[in-house]
């Protein structure tokens, strides 16, 4: 038996899981916790994977292994390799202005103004830049931390820095990235296949190093222990690949962030700036909508109602469609897609007949997931065709998510076992590298539900007019 091991190193936690590169059985798997916040030195992350490496009973026996990573997040790297400072991660929103500086900058370049900069990035890099992007992260770095941005030799991506520390970390020369998540830096084109340096030089200042971008089935190398490298790639193009994605799948992952993304032939370039126009890890394309705002709404509210998410999902359950008339828009931490770092959450149409537990659970339910039908509108606006929705991710083990989802998105919906799905498309990846065939290996996922229900727009509608009375502000200092 080959075995293959595959890495989730994700906002929150680092999953392992060892499988057959054949047939995709899980063999054993491990886990540890990451530290909570928007910035973490990336040696958090090493410990982190090797106690999970450990607890998965070691990788000594494994052929090849490959590491899928939380997007766009800031390693900066000076001469000797050592990290500048502590990452910022994709939901940092400090770089929130040094986004929209750049859309102008590049706007003022094409002889226009805003519209013009993101119509010029979207078709330079697929996507026009938010807070998320590596490229606003580095223009906030040399805005307010000019001493730390002149020490940067090199940028690299979180999936990019542990895989570069897998194989040894001797020389930045070697540090490698991939498609997937090199289209989510800014300054990486999924059309052309080519870094646009003078977008990241823009951006920085100056063009510091970045890694090389592997193919595929690429490797950079191999561990001390003689296992092959695979390219590695984001954690949303990894799941694509653990949940076996094909066209004509819509993939809703519900995890600290939400994600609604596609797998493409042809790339996408939306200057609207909703679809992220990425590569996914196969060669193809991945269109993206992102939220910032996912499974913790559910945690919101069940600490608010003081029950747990079992008991919140029957709540929910138990409360009528558009919870007569009490609608929640869930920006909690500001919101990426539609683009307003600065918003906060809110509650309309609250009257005394829905200020009951039941109600607000729904709720809460509903605007979650009318956020996440939003990011489908976007997709199918982008020309992708829906046949159904394939749903994954910490949220999806909500009853009341798996049964609502169907109505709100208006398609039928596909739940795979609980699983992590983002370790094993990097788990797919490494047996890709191990057995050398020309596509990943087809394993079959065992266990899938499928949910139906008849399509509820007065839930849609509710939310949308509820949305746009949000603000998006600057809080006080």
């Amino acid at each position: 038996m080959t075995l293959v091991a595959g890495v989730d190193s994700s906002t929150q936690s680092c999953k392992v899981v060892v499988r057959d590169a054949e047939t995709g059985a899980l063999v054993r798997s491990g886990r540890a916790a990451h530290p909570d916040g928007t910035e973490v030195h990336p040696q958090a992350w090493w410990d982190a994977l090797t106690s999970a490496i450990t607890e998965a009973g070691g990788i000594d026996d494994v052929a090849a292994i490959a590491v899928g990573a939380q997007q766009h997040g800031m390693v900066c790297l000076d001469e000797s390799g050592d990290v500048v400072r502590p990452a910022l991660l994709w939901n940092d929103t400090r770089s929130a202005q040094a986004a929209t500086d750049l859309i102008a900058e590049l706007g003022e370049r094409h002889g226009g103004g805003a519209q013009a900069g993101a119509r010029a990035w979207a078709q330079a890099v697929g996507s026009v830049p938010v807070a998320s992007f590596t490229a606003t992260k580095l223009r906030w770095l040399a805005e307010h931390e000019p001493a730390n941005a002149e020490r940067t030799v090199a940028v690299c991506l979180p999936h990019d820095w542990l895989t570069w520390r897998l194989g040894g970390a001797e020389s930045l020369a070697a540090l490698a990235t991939d498609r997937g998540d090199a289209s989510g830096t800014g300054y990486w084109s999924p059309a052309t296949g080519d870094y646009r340096l003078d977008l990241l030089e823009m951006a920085f200042g100056r063009t510091p190093q970045v890694p090389t971008v592997l193919a595929p089935d690429g490797s950079p190398g191999a561990t001390k222990t003689g296992a092959r490298l695979g390219a590695g790639t984001g954690d949303n193009a990894a799941a694509a690949l653990g949940v076996g994605a094909e066209l004509g799948d819509v993939i809703v992952s519900i995890g600290t962030s939400g994600t609604v993304f596609c797998v493409a032939a042809g790339p996408s370039a939306d200057e609207t700036g909703i679809v992220a126009g990425f590569a996914d890890a196969t060669g193809r394309f991945l269109p993206l909508v992102c939220t910032l705002n996912a499974a913790r709404v559910l945690d919101a509210a069940a600490a608010m109602l003081r029950v747990d998410h079992a008991e919140l999902a029957e709540l929910a359950l138990s409360a009528p469609a558009g919870a007569d008339g009490l609608v929640m828009v869930p920006y909690l931490e500001g919101e990426r897609t539609p683009n307003r770092p600065h918003a906060t959450g809110a509650l309309h149409g609250l009257r005394l007949g829905n200020a009951t537990p039941a109600h607000l659970a729904r709720a809460a339910v509903e605007g979650l997931l009318c956020a996440l039908a939003d990011g489908l509108d976007a997709i199918v606006a982008q020309g992708a065709a829906v046949q159904r929705v394939i749903l994954i991710g910490g949220g999806a083990r909500s009853a009341a998510v798996r049964q609502l989802a169907p109505a709100v998105f208006g398609v039928p919906v596909v739940v795979p076992p609980a699983g992590e799905y983002v370790a094993d498309g990097a788990a797919r990846q490494a047996a890709w590298v191990a057995l050398g065939p020309q596509e990943p290996p087809q394993w079959t996922i065992e266990g899938t539900e499928t949910y139906e229900a008849d399509p509820t727009p007065q839930v849609r509608q509710a939310y949308a007019e509820a949305r746009e009375l949000v603000l998006d502000r600057t809080p006080p200092a």
